[in-house]
Formats: C-alpha cells, sequence, structure tokens
C-alpha cells in the first residue's frame, strides 16, 4: 500500500505545483467592442469580387482601454472554412478615415501563425497582442482576404465605414483610393486585458435588441446610438458597453438575423466579463403580427404569452451564467406607417411593458416607454425625440442614454 501511495502523492503534489504559474498568468478578458453578426443579404454584401487577395480594414470603437488585445473574428454563416491571410490591428487616426496611427501597428497572430482558417460556422480568437489602447479609442483591423467567404459573416449595421483595396495592405498606413462600404465583415469582438488590482474590476454591459439598439438612423462614423451616450456616461466606471443590437430583430422568429433566442449565446453569453444585459427587443414581433393584416384575438394572446416566455429564458440562460438581466419598456410606436399598429397590437405592447416592469420578472427596469412617450399622446413618441414614429431620432438616442439609471449597474 504504502509503495504506491507515494508515487501517487508525489504526483499529485507536481500537478499541483505545475498549476500554480499557470491560474497566476491566466488574464481576465472583459470585451471592449462586440458586434452581433448575421448572415447579410446582398445589398448588404461585400461583392464576391472584392474579397480575393485584397484588404479589408475596418474601424471600431472600443469602451474599455488595456494594455493587451485580442480579437475575435467569426465565420458563424459561412458553409466552408475561411482563410484569412494576414491581420494586424492599430489605433485608428481618423474616425472617418483608413489612416492608422504607424506607431501602433502590429500583427496578428493565432497559435504563433500570421495565417489563420476558420472552420465553418465557427469563431476565432487572435492570441493577444501587446498594446495600449486608451479608453474609447478608434481601432483599425485588417484583413487580407484568400477568397470570399462561401456566405459572409457581418453586421450591415456598422454605423461605420470599411474600406477595399485589392492587395496586401494590412500594414499600410493608409489606403488611398480603396472602395469604402458601411459594414462590417468578420469581426465579432475586441477583448482588452483587465487590470486584477483596479479596485473596480472591468466589466461589460451587453446590450440586446434591434435597431433600436443597432442605432438606425445614426450617420457613420458619429457614434450617437444610445450606447454611444451610456458609454460617456459611464467613463470612469470600468465598465464597458457592448452593442448587441440587429435591425430588425425578432424575440420568436427570424428576419434579419436569428432570432434572439437563437442568437443569445453567441451575441451575449460567450462574450467576455458580462456582468448585465439589457434586453430591448419586442416590438418588431409586435408589428410584423399585423403589418399586413389584422390578427385574430388568439394570436394576438399567444404572441404576449410566448414573447414573455421567452423572456424568461433569455432571464433563466443568463441567470445561470451569474449575468443580470435589466428589461427594458417597448417604445411607443403608434406613429409607425410601417407597422401602423392597432388597439389590439397596443394590448400587447401594455401587456408586454406590464411584465417587464412587474417585479420579480428582471433584475431591474429601464422605463425607455414612460420616458420618451408623449404626454399628450402616450402611444406615440415625443415629437422632439421621434425619427418616423418607430425609432428615436438622435435626440430620443440621447434621451435613451440620460434616462438609464447608472444604479443598474453598481453590483455585480
Amino acid at each position: 500500500m504504502k509503495m504506491f501511495a507515494r508515487p501517487a502523492l508525489i504526483a499529485a503534489s507536481l500537478a499541483f505545483a505545475l498549476a500554480l504559474p499557470v491560474q497566476a498568468q491566466t488574464t481576465r478578458w472583459v470585451g471592449s467592442w462586440a458586434s452581433a453578426q448575421l448572415a447579410p443579404d446582398a445589398k448588404n454584401s461585400l461583392a464576391p469580387e472584392d474579397y480575393p487577395n485584397a484588404t479589408l480594414r475596418q474601424v471600431v470603437r472600443l469602451s474599455l482601454g488595456g494594455d493587451k488585445v485580442r480579437v475575435r473574428l467569426s465565420n458563424a454563416f459561412g458553409t466552408q472554412p475561411l482563410t484569412i491571410k494576414a491581420a494586424r490591428v492599430a489605433v485608428s487616426a481618423a474616425l472617418n478615415s483608413a489612416r492608422i496611427q504607424p506607431a501602433t501597428d502590429r500583427p496578428l497572430t493565432f497559435s504563433g501563425r500570421t495565417e489563420v482558417t476558420i472552420p465553418a460556422g465557427a469563431d476565432y480568437w487572435s492570441d493577444p497582442v501587446a498594446l495600449k489602447v486608451a479608453p474609447l479609442a478608434s481601432l483599425a483591423i485588417s484583413l487580407h482576404y484568400a477568397a470570399a467567404p462561401s456566405v459572409q459573416t457581418g453586421h450591415p449595421g456598422s454605423r461605420a465605414t470599411s474600406y477595399v483595396l485589392a492587395g496586401d495592405h494590412t500594414a499600410d498606413a493608409d489606403l488611398p483610393g480603396a472602395k469604402t462600404v458601411d459594414r462590417w465583415f468578420q469581426i465579432a469582438g475586441v477583448d482588452v486585458a483587465s487590470d486584477k488590482s483596479a479596485a473596480k474590476p472591468a466589466r461589460a454591459i451587453a446590450a440586446f435588441g434591434d435597431s433600436i439598439t443597432d442605432g438606425y438612423g445614426v450617420q457613420p462614423n458619429t457614434n450617437l446610438r444610445w450606447t454611444d451616450g451610456l458609454i460617456e456616461r459611464l467613463k470612469g466606471k470600468n465598465l464597458a458597453v457592448l452593442n448587441l443590437g440587429i435591425g430588425g430583430n425578432r424575440v420568436l422568429l427570424d428576419g434579419l438575423g436569428p432570432n434572439a433566442l437563437a442568437r443569445l449565446e453567441r451575441d451575449v453569453l460567450s462574450q467576455s466579463g458580462v456582468t448585465h444585459l439589457v434586453l430591448l427587443e419586442g416590438v418588431n414581433d409586435l408589428g410584423v403580427l399585423t403589418r399586413d393584416a389584422p390578427a385574430p384575438p388568439e394570436a394576438h394572446k399567444a404572441l404576449v404569452e410566448q414573447v414573455t416566455a421567452a423572456y424568461r429564458q433569455i432571464i433563466d440562460r443568463a441567470h445561470a451564467r451569474g449575468i443580470k438581466v435589466i428589461g427594458a419598456t417597448i417604445l411607443p410606436y403608434a406613429g409607425s406607417a410601417y407597422y401602423h399598429p392597432g388597439p389590439e397590437s397596443e394590448a400587447d405592447r401594455q401587456a408586454i411593458n406590464a411584465f417587464i416592469r412587474a417585479p420579480g420578472n428582471f433584475d431591474g427596469v429601464i422605463d425607455w416607454d414612460k420616458a420618451l412617450r408623449d404626454p399628450a399622446r402616450p402611444t406615440f413618441l415625443l415629437p422632439a425625440y421621434d425619427n418616423d414614429g418607430l425609432h428615436p431620432n438622435l435626440a430620443g438616442y440621447k434621451a435613451m442614454a440620460d434616462a438609464i439609471p447608472l444604479s443598474l449597474f453598481e453590483s455585480q
């Protein structure tokens, strides 16, 4: 017995000793920027002939700063492996330009290699790269493609300009003559290394929603979504905001992008360092139900039940990851010429908002219905905040950011 016990004890002690340095060196990553991925339709896609042997440079604005970054590339909707011949990252020299700050230019590697092949349906993280970035810095990510993806993966609602130029120009300080497109492709996230010694550990808020979160109506390169306003309000609090909105997205059915339940795991729960989720989804479910023809009472009843049941699924799945879920009330949209809702749809909205406001369902509530509605006509957006009867205008997005109680994010 003793002859076998001693070697076993030595082996266990050695394993423990070997594990200590790995634990000590483990980096705590926190999402600083992210984008929800989908398979864009033809009008939102990059022309297939633009990809082979071409450089695509894309600019994103970070929430948090850090001394190290890593980049998440995505081939989530591809049906074949996708090869990126080279990738680099640098601090952008200007929001509306392909120019970078050359001193900050760094190659990205993947398991030590400068080339990466991303399997169909997969995401791929780069190796960590030493690059000091400030909070709210803009980062340029340059990718050199071997060939076009089998099916493109990206985010049409970038509200940011990207640049395409034939050849490998990933290390160039500028891309004169590049084709421009206001879309993102293949880039899904940027993490920064969190300072574990900070008084307030870095955390991230995931904003999960539709076009109102995606920033419908916001001009490219201006960063005036409600999430951008929240980022400004959170300066110095070591909190990131990750915009995971998709225009036209629905809770229950696919549309522009997968439905909310289908994309929850990839777009929210897989993000690094998320402690809070803000959920603003449901107006497109309500609107589509009656957009083309009236719906019977049982269909209205079923929609409310299914949307609120889906909310519970989102809450339960997020809670299982230790994430608090903040429900945001659905904004008024009676003025929408696209959805032209009737009293039955308004009753559905009120029923869903009552569920959101009811204690015990969500961990907190942002009452954007109350903050943006017209007191004289509460089924309509306040004219000062109204873009088209459905979406807020820029003043409305600012009002949304200002209406968020920051106390919601004080506890983990």
